[in-house]
This record gives C-alpha cells, structure tokens and sequence, in this order.
C-alpha cells in the first residue's frame, strides 16, 4: 500500500516537472521567435529608408543635372553683316571679320577697324591682354568678336567685346571710292569701310586737335572740300601717329591743295573719316 501511494506521488511529480519544463520551452521559443521577428522587422525598415534616401539623392541628383542643363545658355550663331544692321543697340552680336587696321594698344584694350566682303566693324576698346597679343593681329587676320553693339554721336561699333583669332582664310579690303556719296544718305551705309575721296580742295590748314589747342602729336583736323560742300577729316593720332606718312603730309597741306584721300569711314554727328594716305595732287 505504500509503496502503491509513493508510486502515484513520484508520478503525479514527474507530469508536473514534465508540465512545467514544456511551458519553459514554449516560453523559450517565442522569445526567440519575438526576437527574431522584430530583428527582421528592423532590417526591413532599415533596408526601406536605405531605399528611399537613395532614390531621393538619385532624384536630387538628376534634378540638379537638368537645372544645369536648363541654365546652360546656347552659343550665339555668327552673324552677317546683315543681321548685324539689323541688330538693335545694345544687342549681343557675335561676328567674324578680317582686321585691317589697329590703334596703339593700351591697358588691356585694343580698338580694331575690321571689315569683310560685305562690311566693315569698328571694335571700340576690344579686350586684349598685351601688345604681343595686340602684335598677332596682322592686316588681314580672321577673327570672331563677341560683345554688344553700340552707338555714339553715329558713329555705329562694337563694345565691351572678347576675340579670337579664326584660322583659315584672309582678307585685305580695297578703298571704295565714295567721293561722289558724299553729302547723301547713301554714305552711311559705307560706315566704317576703308574709302577713298578723290580730288578734294583743302579749305584750311590742319589744326592740332579740333580746336587747335594741340601740339605734334595729337590728332590733326582739316577741312576739304568737293562740289560746292566742305567737310573735316582727321588723322585720328592713336591709328597713325605723328612719324607715318599720312600725318606729315596732311601737317603741310596748304589751302587750295587738291588731294586724293583714303582712310576709314567713321563717323561723329556727320561723316568724319580717319585717314590713313593724302597725296598731293
């Protein structure tokens, strides 16, 4: 009997150790199973944020490609001559011409009388960053200018422009004779060209400066004249200064000489040409 009663008790003990050990274990389990999950959950949001910051900056990042494809502004087309007319004041212009001539370089600036086969330039101030540069632009080199067209007293030209040189071709421009333009509207339309002027009587003697308050050196002004109208032309000094040619000859003219002239078309309230050749006639 009890060894009846101590047999059910040790069994009763051992249901209940066995009882106890699986809600251990089953305990145990979803612990681990929590544990797991909430790792995967966590990696998961990780690998969602990882995602979308990448596909933000890729966005970001193409975005900032367009702007600055978008903000990137188109090389301007070489103009004619004839957009160039018609181009308004103060519009950019980008063109191509041969230099003909030049004034004395200085400060960084070189101004350029330029021309092709349908018009001519004047580049006011081009920037140039040395007299070897300056010394490059021989008669007849290529160059593209870009700046912004300008006006002053009538005189139409280019300003604040940047060049380079073009290689390729040349060009040397041929006086015009525009004698007989003078006085008409047509003139105008040769601004700039290298002219000539035949048989001018010369109406007064060459002053330094326009009012005479000069000495050698400075620009020489005279009045010519042709079919009952007179006119002053210049030596403009910066383009042919006092030891060429041209100055010495216009210096000594004498009223009642008659002349042939060439120079370049410029223009200050009215047709004012500076003149590179006089012959005495």
């Amino acid at each position: 009997m009890k060894k009846k009663i101590f047999a059910l008790l040790l069994a009763a003990t051992m249901s209940f150790a066995l009882v106890a050990c699986g809600t251990e274990n089953q305990a145990s389990t979803e612990g681990s199973s929590s544990e797991v999950s909430t790792e995967a959950s966590s990696d998961a949001a990780s690998s969602e944020e990882s995602s979308v910051e990448e596909s933000t900056a890729t966005e970001s990042s193409a975005t900032e490609s367009s702007a600055t494809e978008n903000s990137a502004e188109p090389e301007q087309a070489v103009m004619s001559y004839a957009e160039y007319v018609a181009a308004q004041v103060d519009d950019p212009v980008v063109i191509e011409a041969y230099v003909q001539a030049n004034q004395s370089w200085w400060d960084g600036k070189l101004t350029v009388y330029a021309q092709d086969k349908d018009g001519a330039y004047f580049l006011y101030n081009m920037a140039c960053a040395s007299q070897e540069e300056a010394d490059k632009l021989t008669k007849g080199t290529k160059i593209r200018v870009s700046g912004f067209k300008a006006e002053w007293e009538g005189e139409v030209e280019i300003a604040d422009s940047t060049y380079e040189i073009v290689a390729g071709d040349s060009f040397i421009a041929e006086p015009v004779d525009v004698t007989e333009l003078l006085g008409t509207d047509a003139l105008i339309e040769k601004q700039n060209q290298l002219v000539a002027f035949t048989g001018m009587t010369v109406e007064s003697e060459a002053l330094y400066k326009w009012d005479g308050s000069g000495s050698e050196g400075d620009d020489l002004y005279f009045n010519v004249s042709v079919n009952g109208n007179t006119y002053t032309f210049t030596v403009e000094s910066y383009l042919c200064g006092a030891d060429t040619e041209v100055y010495q000859a216009v210096k000594n003219l004498k009223k009642g000489d008659v002349v042939d002239l060439e120079g370049f078309l410029y223009w200050y309230q009215g047709v004012n040409p500076h003149i590179t050749s006089c012959v005495v006639k």
